[in-house]
């Protein structure tokens, strides 16, 4: 079942408190499209400038990834420079250069419309609905966000919000855009938007699934010793989750299974944890199924708890 994702492929340049380095790939739909395409075919819609290194080019091709939707352009690719700081949990923005993303709106080819699910990364939201427009036969449209649309593009990211049925937000941009301390009152103020899932991202705690249904699901982060560069994982996150949907069977009204959903949010966590163990999208450049399938086992043994437990007579207290 293909995926077609739009968002920025960038070149970055990072540092952290223990290394950096320059004009590496970056960008969210970068990230997306090599995680996701482990599991399946990818339809990239993006923009890149005539610097862009025609090795990670070929390499999408062969990972399929289908590159038709891709805008090549004279000039200078998007850039990002950025530095982390000593928890690696925060960073500062210390350059954006837009290149030829400044002049940039997405065109859908005709190959892309049957893609059956649709991942909108987070660029401005007036670009996001300009491909919500081009679209009509996704059956699960997944939007990312982040903090700099929620404080200057609140109104239109809003309507983007409405046209869409999953929605990946970090707990700080939940309480940012509803105002709530609370994020189960936070995702219950989403909903009303209409939207089916919110999906909260907490970094190294996992993540927390809602459904408008009532359900709920916390998955847990895969445990990590070192972590060498955090750029991007939350965008390997929705290309995991959106993987792992892509391979499984929906129900009669295009719904998927609550099982299938829990599996695909550790899927993503999984994903996430795996691009945090190199620069840009170098790890994920190697990462095979076995080794997700090796992880996926193990978070199954750390967080199993006895379903059977009854509180014996002298545990229990007037």
């Amino acid at each position: 079942m293909s995926i077609l994702v739009v968002g920025s492929v960038a070149l970055d340049a990072v540092e952290t408190p223990f290394a950096s380095r320059e004009n590496i790939v970056g960008g969210a739909a970068s990230y997306f499209s090599t995680a996701a395409s482990l599991y399946d075919q990818v339809n990239l819609v993006a923009i890149v400038g005539s610097d862009f290194p025609q090795e990670y080019l070929d390499f999408w091709r062969n990972r399929r990834v289908s590159l038709e939707g891709l805008q090549i352009r004279e000039g200078k690719t998007f850039r990002w420079v950025g530095r982390y700081h000593l928890d690696m949990n925060a960073r500062d923005t210390l350059d954006t250069q837009l290149g030829v993303y400044a002049d940039f709106h997405p065109r859908i080819p005709s190959s892309y419309q049957d893609s059956q699910l649709l991942f909108l990364a987070n660029i401005q939201p007036q670009l996001q609905m300009e491909l919500l427009e081009q679209v009509t036969q996704s059956r699960l449209k997944v939007l990312d966000t982040m903090e700099l649309w929620l404080m200057t593009e609140r109104a239109a990211l809003t309507e983007v919000i409405k046209r869409v049925d999953m929605l990946l937000m970090s707990e700080e941009e939940v309480r940012q855009y509803t105002n709530q301390a609370s994020i189960v009152t936070g995702v219950r103020q989403l909903f009303e938007l209409g939207l089916r899932y919110v999906v909260v991202k907490q970094g190294s705690y996992g993540a927390l699934l809602f459904g408008a249904d009532g359900t709920y699901f916390s998955a847990p982060s895969y445990p990590l010793e070192e972590v060498i560069d955090p750029t991007g994982a939350g965008d390997a996150f929705a290309g995991g989750l959106l993987g792992y949907l892509s391979t499984v069977q929906v129900g009669p009204d295009g719904s998927y299974a609550v099982d299938d959903l829990k599996r695909a949010v550790v899927h993503g966590n999984i994903i996430g944890s795996f691009a945090c163990a190199d620069f840009s999208i170098e790890r994920l450049r190697t990462l095979t199924m076995d080794e997700i399938a090796a992880r996926y086992r193990e978070l199954v043994v750390y967080s199993h708890f006895d379903p059977e437990w009854q509180p014996k007579s002298h545990e229990i207290k007037a």
